[in-house]
């Protein structure tokens, strides 16, 4: 039987323990985000000031949710049980956990920025474009690295597609999955680059320019397509026994 005979690709749908650990982290991440409002607000005021912390909010969370739900693929299409994929996914839990309330910190600052002080600024000594510098390259260190730990457990299938008995579609997803994770790399490093190169005398276009690099992205699809094609080169649809 083929790995993609069933809806949804899955070679299993169990839970391994090293699975519900990591999905336990994840979840303990997101409580930290929701838990680091100060206190419950007591009056519409405090009500409407804590809504402005959505967004921030949102952006965190979606950016924990993204590497989860990438890491649930990874493991239920190729659920690799050797020692470089279990510290890989070890050392996924442990940024996460290092990143997660830092992000929401530096997120609310950009929305703070962008917004011209409308929303809240969490961060009171983050003015000027050296705390802004700052909070990219951390930012971009954070979506680096937490990237780089999903494409190497995607390379880590493909190494493994003959033990694995992988079919050429699961094989060619596994490469395409490493291109766009690869892509991901590159994109944080480019950034951090950029934010390195700031200066006090920046303009407010320039220190733009480390969160405007994000929008590359949008090609990540592109990415995932030339690597699925150069997997199904190297790896053919072999024909079902």
């Amino acid at each position: 039987m083929k790995a993609g005979d069933d809806e949804a690709g899955w070679r299993g749908h169990g839970v391994t323990r090293l699975e519900a650990f990591v999905d336990a982290a994840f979840a303990f991440a997101v409580t930290l985000l929701v838990i680091s409002v100060d206190r419950i607000p007591d009056s519409i005021g405090a009500l409407l000031q804590a809504l402005k912390n959505v967004p921030a909010f949102a952006a965190s969370f979606a950016m924990v949710a993204m590497f989860w739900y990438a890491h649930v693929r990874w493991s239920r299409r190729y659920r690799l049980g050797s020692v470089p994929a279990t510290l890989l996914s070890l050392l996924l839990v442990f940024l996460v956990l290092v990143y997660v309330y830092p992000l929401r910190l530096l997120l609310g600052t950009f929305f703070a920025w962008i917004t011209g002080g409308w929303l809240p600024m969490p961060l009171n000594d983050a003015n000027g474009p050296g705390p802004l510098a700052f909070m990219f390259t951390f930012y971009g260190l954070a979506f680096a690295s937490m990237s780089a730990c999903i494409g190497g457990l995607y390379a880590l299938a493909w190494r493994a597609r003959a033990r694995l008995g992988l079919d050429g579609d699961a094989a060619a997803n596994a490469a395409g999955e490493f291109a766009s994770h690869a892509y991901f790399v590159l994109v944080g490093l480019l950034s951090v680059l950029i934010a390195s190169l700031l200066t006090a005398d920046s303009r407010a276009w320039q220190v733009a320019l480390p969160g405007s690099v994000y929008f590359l992205l949008s090609f990540t699809g592109l990415l995932h397509v030339a690597g699925q094609r150069w997997g199904a080169r190297r790896w053919p649809a072999r024909a079902e026994d």
